[in-house]
């Protein structure tokens, strides 16, 4: 069995091929990782960065991927605003979407991780500060933490999934990836 932690970088695609339009030349896993028959164990959108775990293990992938699992994941989010005690107590509760109400997530603010550079960097508005939270979530719907922190008024800046499970980022700089015990 393999599994791949990768540390995804800002504007690559979370699958081995382009399937966009006719001539694209948009960066995707091949460009990193040039392991035979693994596959992605969930995504991370093009403007998300950080953990992707890979594996050849069919079992292995559907325990991390399958929201029915619940397996944590963990994001650093930059937001937009100073986040407030009242807007992480309604992301600890869950938020309403269009598309139903979340579970309850672990929210909390953080100082600076002090990560990577982006490249390209964030938006920077000089009369509106940012800040940095910590959220869990144990679902994975389609932009579901960008669509959490809107819903709360604090807009996503940068979005970076540091864990997933036991799984960390810790080591792992944008574009690399190392093989871990499942």
């Amino acid at each position: 069995m393999t599994l791949i932690l990768f540390n995804k970088p800002y504007d690559v695609l979370s699958q081995f091929t382009d399937r966009g339009t006719e001539g694209s030349a948009r960066r995707t896993l091949s460009h990193f990782i040039d392991v035979p028959g693994i596959y992605p164990a969930g995504r991370l959108d093009l403007d998300s960065e950080g953990l992707l775990l890979l594996t050849d293990d069919g079992r292995l992938q559907a325990r991390i991927a399958d929201p029915a699992f619940k397996l944590p994941k963990t994001y650093l989010v930059q937001v937009e605003g100073v986040i407030t005690d009242t807007a992480l107590a309604a992301l600890r509760r869950g938020v309403r979407l269009k598309d139903g109400p979340t579970r309850p997530a672990e929210a909390e603010a953080i100082a600076d991780p002090q990560l990577w550079p982006r490249d390209p960097p964030i938006r920077v508005r000089k009369s509106i500060p940012d800040c940095w939270i910590s959220l869990t979530i144990r679902e994975g719907r389609n932009r579901q933490v960008r669509r959490m922190t809107a819903a709360v008024g604090f807009p996503t800046l940068r979005l970076v999934r540091w864990r997933v499970g036991d799984w960390t980022l810790d080591g792992l700089s944008p574009g690399e990836w190392q093989c871990r015990p499942a």
